[in-house]
């Protein structure tokens, strides 16, 4: 993979020339990449994306042509945007980065950092727009895929949005994504060759209008693909197309096959499946699956169960990879530290007139405490600071909660690049999501639940919440 360190925003290389020119470039520092509020209408994300991002920071470094091209580059006077010994500086370079991170599949609530960045601040700055690229999508499509998991109850849930999804690279991860979130399988035979998924799949509307009637057509594909025969009915008229596959199913059963499913594409996907799950069994086909397609996702699939609908697998596609009703994640990557011309740290924080966009200062770690077998809620504390008292407070101060005796603790972020190198474990797509399927058990119901779910408590340690207060106190001090 060729060196991709320009996939970033022109403002982060024009603030590192800027850090360079103040002698500030390789003054360490401490970003967080954290989001304000869960994707959905949910209370909770899941964490994707980082092997992904691992990947591209192993290859970050700027080459000839890189710089050859920043050289061109001019400012509105017409002059030269980037000095040439700023490209002098760049040249050599290498990620000299410690970066932790939430382990993919990982469950994360508002402010907590996803992935902590600790290097020179110029490098900590460029990577920014990467990061948040990558790990953004993916958490987005990862949550998605897991809420309309939930929904599924336990039903296949299989991956049909390549076709549909933001370019080739947006249709590969999304498929990876979605996988880790629960789906049980995917279309995208790329993505299953690259990740080690299952791929899945059954025949379009042209085969049927290749031939010269819908059950030609369906004998045809039996004659194919006699041991995968799950046949797409809606081509013309559905209970005609379901009748068809009955006919085929006995024709299969005379050869030594099964029918393994009918699809439902359009039309009232509840009433239908009704209407194909009487037929299949009182023709005896009582193991043959319905599958549901066309613009599926948790709310439809919710709906659908209600109204009595006889699905097996659900096939979903465009409301999966392109996150239909919540384009983007909202993550955001904010500077916590600096250390000062003495080598001491000096915490930073953003102020906001809304509590919510004010950001935490420190070098951050999250621990979770379990009890009973489920999550009991997050703490945030500065790792220099330590943990030191029990009794949390909530980002908007409005309420605390206090650790039980019970409670068992455990830091989530963990080591993934040291001195810019990886250090982190890969584990398989299948892994990740065994991982995330267990995250999710121990969600409290009212947390997991799609409608009108509970918030999970994240607090602040005692002194991180009083060390924010002083620093948001001094920034009054100055504005006033």
């Amino acid at each position: 993979m060729r060196s991709a360190a320009l996939l970033t925003d022109l403002y982060q290389l024009t603030m590192a020339q800027g850090y360079w020119q103040a002698g500030l470039a390789d003054r360490e520092a401490v970003f967080q990449m954290t989001f304000r509020r869960c994707p959905f209408g949910g209370e909770y994300a899941l964490c994707c994306g980082l092997a992904t991002a691992i990947e591209w920071l192993h290859q970050f470094q700027f080459e000839g042509d890189d710089l050859g091209y920043l050289g061109r580059q001019t400012g509105s006077d017409g002059r030269p945007l980037f000095h040439p010994g700023f490209l002098d500086f760049l040249r050599p370079q290498r990620l000299t980065c410690d970066i932790d991170a939430l382990p993919e599949g990982t469950l994360a609530f508002p402010h907590e950092p996803l992935v902590r960045v600790r290097g020179p601040l110029w490098q900590a700055q460029v990577i920014e727009t990467a990061l948040l690229n990558i790990i953004n999508f993916q958490t987005l499509i990862a949550t998605k895929a897991a809420r309309i998991c939930l929904a599924a109850e336990g039903q296949p849930v299989i991956d049909f949005g390549l076709r549909r999804a933001q370019g080739i690279d947006g249709g590969l991860t999304a498929s990876r994504a979605a996988y880790i979130g629960g789906c049980h399988g995917t279309s995208n035979v790329l993505a299953g060759r690259m990740f080690d998924m299952p791929i899945r799949g059954t025949h379009a509307h042209s085969w049927v209008m290749a031939f010269g009637d819908e059950l030609t057509a369906f004998r045809k594909y039996a004659a194919a693909m006699p041991g995968n025969c799950v046949f797409l009915v809606d081509t013309y008229d559905t209970h005609r197309g379901i009748e068809n596959a009955i006919t085929l199913g006995r024709e299969l059963r005379q050869r030594g096959h099964e029918l393994l499913g009918v699809r439902l594409d359009s039309g009232d996907l509840a009433q239908l499946s009704r209407d194909a799950r009487a037929m299949l069994d009182a023709a005896g086909f009582v193991h043959t699956q319905v599958v549901a397609s066309g613009d599926l996702d948790e709310q439809e699939i919710l709906r659908l169960k209600r109204a009595g609908a006889r699905i097996d697998v659900w096939g979903v596609g465009t409301r999966l990879v392109t996150a239909h009703d919540q384009p983007a994640l909202g993550g955001i990557y904010k500077l916590s530290a600096l250390r000062d011309d003495r080598g001491a740290w000096q915490y930073r924080l953003k102020r906001s007139d809304a509590t919510i966009k004010v950001s935490d200062p420190g070098i951050l770690q999250v621990r979770r405490f379990h009890g009973g077998g489920r999550l009991l809620a997050d703490a945030l504390y500065d790792e220099f600071m330590g943990f030191n008292a029990p009794e949390l407070v909530s980002h908007d101060r409005s309420r605390t909660w206090k650790v039980p005796l019970s409670a068992e603790g455990a830091d989530l972020l963990v080591p993934v690049v040291r001195r810019g190198r990886s250090v982190h474990t890969e584990s398989s797509p299948t892994a990740l999501r065994e991982f995330a399927a267990q995250q999710l058990a121990e969600l409290p119901e009212e947390t997991r639940r799609l409608e009108n779910p509970e918030p999970y408590f994240v607090g602040l340690e005692p002194q991180l919440a009083a060390l924010k207060e002083s620093l948001l106190a001094e920034v009054e001090n100055q504005l006033r």
